[in-house]
């Protein structure tokens, strides 16, 4: 969901030579992208916007200016060159997708949905679109629209890792937990050193008050993968289900050293006492 691609220019090859001030401009723009020096393509972007600023083709010019900017975390810039962009090619999907990722970075799950649904206007089976809408439908808790997009994915992709769990995800939030865990089961049989889908599993069985069970799978997902907040998270909920209350506290102090805000953890803290 964080790609940010530039777009390819092959127009430029076969511009009239009154143009070749705007080409020159656009292709140092790209030489300094692919060096990574984003400032300096910034500033050529913008020269060859101001030189001509009614070409067709400056929909691809503040494009690639959105995703420069985006990489410099400069994210409502971006979203506004992006939409420049849109203005001048409105059912161009990579753009579309670009913004739409920014707009759920910053929580706006609302106009990233309108993003991507219009992708799956021009597009119904772009696979990204429909991946994440089905995430926006199942953050609003409307499970079944979310359900819908998940297995038109599963069609045009069956083995999408991210949509399959995604699909174990929606199963789990509607208590139907022996699907999500069978889901998992294949999954984990796929990639069995996905430490992942083994927080996945015990967060299933915790809801199932199998917390036995979801220990076995935590500690396995702590072995392949040392610095797995999620899991040391999990393990600290499931020691204070047991009421191990200073097992608990160690988990969690280990989750904040990983980089969890500790306010995050205040409460559960608090029940360590």
């Amino acid at each position: 969901m964080k790609k940010g691609f530039f777009l390819l220019i092959a127009f430029f090859l076969s511009l009239p030579i009154v143009a070749q001030t705007y080409m020159e401009l656009s292709a140092k723009a790209l030489e300094y992208v692919n060096k990574d020096s984003l400032e300096q393509a910034e500033v050529f972007f913008r020269k060859a916007l101001k030189l001509e600023p009614a070409n067709p083709h400056n929909a691809l010019l503040f494009s690639n200016l959105g995703t420069v900017q985006r990489r410099m975390h400069r994210f409502d810039e971006a979203i506004e060159s992006y939409t420049y962009a849109l203005n001048m090619a409105p059912d161009a999907t990579p753009i579309l997708s670009n913004r739409a990722a920014i707009y759920l970075e910053q929580g706006n799950n609302d106009r990233a949905y309108v993003d991507y649904c219009q992708i799956l206007d021009v597009d119904k089976k772009n696979v990204e679109a429909l991946l994440m809408r089905a995430y926006i439908y199942s953050v609003r808790k409307d499970y079944k629209a979310a359900r819908i997009d998940y297995d038109k994915l599963l069609l045009e992709a069956p083995g999408n890792y991210t949509a399959r769990l995604g699909l174990a995800t929606l199963n789990q939030k509607e208590g139907k937990y022996r699907e999500a865990i069978e889901v998992i089961e294949k999954l984990i049989a796929e990639n069995p050193q996905d430490a992942t889908l083994y927080v996945a599993r015990a967060d299933v069985e915790k809801d199932m008050n199998q917390t036995d069970l979801a220990l076995i799978d935590v500690d396995e997902a702590i072995r392949l993968a040392p610095a797995s907040s999620d899991a040391y998270l999990l393990r600290g909920e499931l020691f204070l289900l047991q009421d191990r209350k200073y097992l608990a506290r160690l988990d969690f102090e280990k989750a904040i050293s990983l980089g969890v805000p500790q306010a995050d953890l205040r409460d559960a803290l608090k029940q360590c006492r």
